[in-house]
């Protein structure tokens, strides 16, 4: 007897395998395919986000071992000499980690053999940011393509951050069912009457479905809708990217007269304030909660200075062993540069060949 397929609910957790949306994956071979193709076409003329860069290093920053940042002390305009300070584990690492993109959208976007690379390319400076943000859990980012007008995309970033807030993994009162179901019931109305692709259930099941299964930092709902713009839902307030450092980065769009209200993707340059963030709920079932530590910097090691090591009551392979000290670890900072943390002389050794391409001296002193 085959399965009964679930039913579709907007307040019981959905599949993947219920949604109809098409997927589509770049791997990380067309991630290196579409920089390269960047590259070419940037970092020469009057370049917005090559002029970003190179304003970024040239501010003198207070700088904080837990503190978000962008270095580019040396070396051509390239991913690789371009460092960020990941937001989880406080590690500076360069940008030329790549990723695969899942991109869902419409069946008739297949059936009109469309490329999804195009959606990749029309971001990627962004993605390059917030992929070099995180060293963990970020191997993989996800993208639902619609053709959501402004107002649309606004309504449907306010029922998703209502709907996380009030029902992801919680109890919902009677009340706010109500209200989300008279919203959910509104938001589908529209999109039939504007004949919008695809309908509104299929992108709340698909994006709900992306939160539970997969637990991604962040989903961006793409809109190519050239009056529009495409958004960027976080799921926890610490995967922002700071005001102080991202302020003034570039729109997206190739109009030198733009405003701000004129973007291709709404890249929060005013922080927290200006970010749409999911209070996805976390703990148990739910996954990890999310903590900022801070790592030592070679990346195969896993050493926390801000966190006491475990208790163990002997050693084994895959645990610590009991002749470990149980206070913390305090690390030592590169003499160089003092942007980072090694909890040995060995890894400091061992990470050299990386951070060779970003270590200086400063010319001023660091806070």
């Amino acid at each position: 007897m085959p399965r009964r397929t679930r039913p579709y609910s907007i307040f019981t957790p959905p599949s993947l395998s219920m949604s109809e949306l098409v997927k589509k994956t770049l791997d990380s071979d067309a991630t290196d395919m579409l920089i390269d193709e960047w590259l070419k076409h940037r970092g020469t003329g009057n370049d917005a986000y090559h002029d970003w860069f190179r304003d970024v290093r040239d501010r003198k920053h207070a700088h904080s071992q837990m503190k978000q940042m962008i270095v580019w002390n040396k070396g051509e305009f390239v991913p690789e000499n371009i460092f960020c300070r990941t937001v989880d584990t406080g590690r500076l690492i360069p940008l030329d980690r790549t990723w695969t993109t899942h991109v869902y959208h419409h069946r008739s976007m297949q059936d009109r053999k469309l490329s999804m690379m195009p959606v990749v390319y029309t971001m990627l400076p962004d993605l390059m940011i917030l992929r070099g943000m995180h060293d963990m859990d970020c191997d993989e980012i996800y993208i639902i393509v619609t053709d959501l007008k402004r107002q649309e995309m606004d309504d449907v970033t306010e029922y998703f951050k209502l709907v996380c807030r009030h029902s992801f993994g919680r109890a919902c009162k009677p009340s706010m069912e109500r209200q989300i179901q008279q919203e959910h019931m509104r938001l589908c109305h529209t999109f039939v009457r504007n004949r919008r692709t695809p309908c509104f259930p299929q992108i709340d099941l698909t994006l709900r479905a992306i939160l539970f299964e997969k637990r991604p930092r962040f989903i961006i709902l793409f809109s190519h809708q050239t009056t529009s713009y495409s958004q960027i839902l976080f799921t926890h307030e610490l995967f922002v990217p700071e005001e102080e450092i991202f302020y003034d980065f570039p729109s997206g769009c190739p109009n030198p007269c733009c405003t701000d209200d004129c973007e291709m993707i709404r890249f929060p340059r005013r922080g927290v304030e200006g970010a749409s963030v999911l209070e996805v709920k976390r703990g148990g079932k739910f996954g990890k909660r999310i903590k900022a530590r801070e790592l030592c910097n070679w990346i195969e090691c896993d050493i926390c200075f801000n966190e006491d090591p475990p208790f163990a009551s002997g050693s084994s392979e895959g645990s610590v062993s009991s002749e470990c000290p149980e206070a913390r670890i305090p690390g030592r900072l590169c003499s160089k540069c003092k942007l980072v943390k090694y909890c040995s002389v060995e890894h400091q050794r061992l990470d050299w060949d990386e951070h060779r391409r970003v270590c200086m001296k400063p010319s001023t002193p660091l806070d």
